[in-house]
């Protein structure tokens, strides 16, 4: 049999659409069935763990996947709703063969999708593709799975309350989980820990009525900032929808981005191991890399992308990485995936270890002046191409950082150019020791950009 579906929702990072238009019940009932044939085939898997997030169509898919999978012969340990970083644990805690979380994550209410794991790790790229290639072929394992259901929420606040080591200062935290699924967790974890915590949108609720969950738009964490203010917390941590990007908000309404994070983590952990790896990707600050090597670090650049990132962590044998959206991997006393809520605790617990508040931590971090991430318009076709040819036209000239788009390196700035893996953009960002100096960076590289884009036009 043989069925149309739109090709586009399998993705570099994991398979996503617009949920009532590209992921019908037949389809995702395929999916199910390419999946549990894969990890079999692949990883010889005969159990694995399911969850999903709290989105209005997760009941929906969550059915039609996992009659796919069971007829495939392979075991279910169904967690129920949980935030992704949860799903993550249960793979390890249930020790199971891997594992599908059924998550639309900081996207629009109307998008869902699922993030897969073969063993411990999250398949991305080629992998996702072949589970296309499958449901094509129709090639799939027949079987009759079991399925029992079990809570993992007890055994994943249990392990974080009992691995964090908070010291005697104590102050409160206001968390926004923006109407997802990670407030469930958070919360009462860190009241556990002794800290005094304001809930703001910690019931989960999947049409997200207060603001999007997605902590890297400023908008979204306003009412964060407001209630940080008036209740004079120290720390407000933002989740986003599934909970694996955290957003931190200072005393003073300012956003700590994921490379200011890492850079915070990144002094405590090299006191603690001196020379140690860290993995962050070509859209964070030239701060972050240089205060890792002048700590005596080992700063590495890499592709950004929370499958590609988690991959070159295990190879490097790295103990943090980070992106600037958010998503921070700590191999550092944890497993090495992206979890916000152990993240947002893992600050709160260095906080109170010390006598210096987030506010004079944030003082302290290197100032530059950097845009935001721009997006720029640009056909799916040819803005890999676009991408390439800028970067030959510019390293005759420049230091070019290729690893993932063309990254540009002056000696006081640097701008990046690279094309989304998830959308028809190319996506830019610009920083240098002063506002005139990035004028002229930027200037010259969307030049440089104009020029090669009539080429390829």
């Amino acid at each position: 049999m043989t069925m149309t579906f739109n090709p586009r929702v399998f993705r570099e990072y994991d398979i996503r659409g617009v949920a009532d238009r590209d992921l019908s019940d037949e389809l995702v009932e395929m999916l199910g069935k390419s999946i549990g044939t894969h990890l079999r085939r692949k990883g010889r898997a005969q159990k694995i763990t399911l969850g999903r997030d709290c989105r209005v169509h997760s009941p929906r898919l969550h059915q039609a996947l996992r009659r796919g999978l069971l007829s495939t012969g392979i075991d279910i340990i169904d967690v129920g709703i949980v935030a992704t970083p949860v799903l993550y644990f249960s793979v390890f805690h249930f020790d199971t063969d891997g594992g599908v979380q059924i998550t639309g994550s900081h996207n629009p209410p109307e998008d869902n999708g699922f993030k897969v794991l073969r063993g411990k790790t999250t398949i991305h790229g080629e992998e996702i593709q072949e589970l296309r290639q499958r449901i094509e072929s129709g090639d799939f394992d027949q079987g009759m799975g079991r399925v029992e259901e079990r809570d993992v929420h007890r055994a994943y606040q249990d392990y974080l309350s009992e691995n964090l080591k908070p010291g005697p200062r104590k102050f409160k935290v206001v968390v926004d989980a923006g109407n997802g699924v990670g407030g469930i967790d958070a919360v009462p974890i860190l009241k556990r820990i002794g800290f005094d915590v304001t809930a703001l949108y910690c019931d989960p609720d999947g049409r997200f009525p207060n603001h999007h969950p997605d902590p890297t738009v400023e908008k979204n964490v306003a009412e964060l900032k407001a209630t940080v203010a008036k209740t004079g917390a120290e720390v407000g941590l933002a989740l986003d929808g599934d909970a694996d990007r955290v957003g931190v908000v200072d005393r003073k309404g300012r956003i700590v981005w994921g490379d200011q994070l890492m850079i915070l983590f990144a002094r405590e952990i090299l006191k603690q191991h001196p020379g140690a790896t860290f993995v962050s990707e070509v859209k964070a600050s030239q701060s972050l890399y240089d205060e890792i090597e002048r700590l005596g670090g080992k700063a590495i650049m890499w592709k950004v992308g929370h499958s590609l990132i988690k991959a070159k962590m295990k190879e490097e044998g790295a103990l943090l990485a980070g992106e600037m959206s958010g998503h921070i991997f700590f191999a550092h006393r944890y497993f090495g995936y992206d979890d916000a809520i152990y993240a947002g605790l893992r600050l709160v617990e260095q906080l109170s270890r010390g006598n210096e508040t987030l506010e004079s931590l944030v003082d302290s971090l290197p100032k530059l002046i950097s845009t935001p991430e721009i997006r720029s318009d640009c056909p799916d076709e040819i803005k890999f191409d676009v991408v390439k040819r800028l970067a030959a036209r510019l390293k005759k000239q420049h230091k070019v950082v290729d690893v993932d788009g063309v990254r540009v390196v002056f000696p006081d700035g640097w701008g990046l150019v690279r094309a989304s893996n998830t959308q028809p953009v190319l996506v830019l960002r610009f920083e240098a020791q002063t506002q005139e100096r990035l004028d002229e960076i930027q200037k010259q590289i969307l030049a440089e950009l104009e020029a090669v884009k009539k080429e390829v036009k």
